[in-house]
């Protein structure tokens, strides 16, 4: 148990690393999430995906009276209206098909402290409406049940979708939408704070270095101009992905131009979105790493798959899904 705690100490140091830099944009941002953990307000979390918004919602909580009490999150996409109904409030026993017990939902179970929702854009109208009634009166009944449940948590609410426009399209209620907007906060995306990406990037590189067992020391000047030229549509997150696939795949002591995916090869300055979708340019260098890494174990996928430091089985699962012969 102690050893589960230092790692989840260390990585949440990790994971802060993050949100800092000497961008003015990033600075304000942090200093708004500082003043907004003081207090009980909701928070909404805007802007680009990869900007790191779950980040700031976690260091909200770490920074609140509520540190010591859960931290959930909770993600919309993917779930039918069923599941996450049941999911945020929880079930009686005999509510539908399978649920042969009573179950606490998320909401329950973050009592005392912050709950996270996620891509709260993608919620339907019918969940809207019961979320509402639990923002107003912090309170809501299983799935299945009568009784009243109350609870004392703190909200916070992400989304890359923009919600203004949906109010108006009438996918998202105007209630809802001032009831999560009491305070605002917008991680500015990558391309707006580059003086950070120096930093960011040599926390990558020791990170990776280090989980890979690589002696990688530094990036070329010529890789960091590279970089720097850049427009980052996948933010943070990108770039993490950029400095993982350089290590891995590179040779040396120095991160080379040539060692960073494909992509960074194009003209600067060209948009990679206005060819591909974020999703369709992430499966396109993940497909690009591991076809590289199976050039390099000759085909040996088991031999690629430690190479990448992945498990056999993901790494099969993986190959399939990119369909790569």
């Amino acid at each position: 148990m102690k050893r589960e705690v230092d790692v989840l100490s260390e990585e949440s140091r990790d994971r802060y690393h993050l949100i800092v830099g000497e961008s003015q944009k990033m600075k304000r941002a942090v200093e708004i999430a500082r003043k907004a953990a003081a207090s009980h307000s909701t928070v909404l979390l805007l802007g680009e995906s990869g900007t790191g918004k779950e980040l700031f919602a976690r260091f909200i909580h770490n920074h609140s009276e509520r540190a010591t009490r859960p931290f959930i999150a909770i993600n919309s996409v993917g779930l039918s209206k069923e599941l996450l109904e049941s999911d945020l409030f929880g079930h009686e026993q005999g509510a539908f098909t399978g649920a042969h017990k009573t179950k606490k939902g998320k909401i329950e179970l973050a009592n005392g402290g912050t709950v996270f929702f996620d891509e709260i854009g993608d919620i339907s109208r019918e969940m809207q409406a019961k979320l509402l009634r639990f923002l107003q009166e912090r309170e809501f009944e299983r799935v299945g049940g009568n009784a009243t449940i109350s609870v004392d948590v703190r909200v916070i609410a992400a989304t890359n979708r923009d919600l203004t426009a949906a109010v108006k399209r009438g996918d998202f209620r105007e209630d809802l939408y001032h009831r999560l907007n009491v305070v605002a906060i917008t991680p500015p995306p990558l391309r707006e704070r580059k003086e950070d990406i120096p930093i960011l990037a040599d926390f990558f590189l020791k990170k990776f270095a280090t989980a890979t067992r690589r002696n990688v020391t530094a990036i070329s000047e010529k890789a960091q101009r590279t970089m720097m030229t850049y427009d980052w549509p996948g933010n943070v997150r990108e770039l993490a992905n950029a400095i993982e696939h350089a290590i891995v795949l590179g040779s040396g002591t120095l991160v080379q131009e040539t060692d960073l995916p494909s992509r960074f090869a194009a003209e600067p300055g060209v948009s990679q979105l206005e060819a591909l979708s974020y999703r369709d340019g992430i499966n396109a260098a993940r497909k690009e790493l591991v076809v590289k890494a199976l050039q390099k174990t000759k085909g040996n996928r088991a031999a690629a798959a430690r190479l990448l430091g992945l498990e056999t089985k993901y790494f099969l699962r993986l190959v399939k899904s990119l369909q790569i012969e």
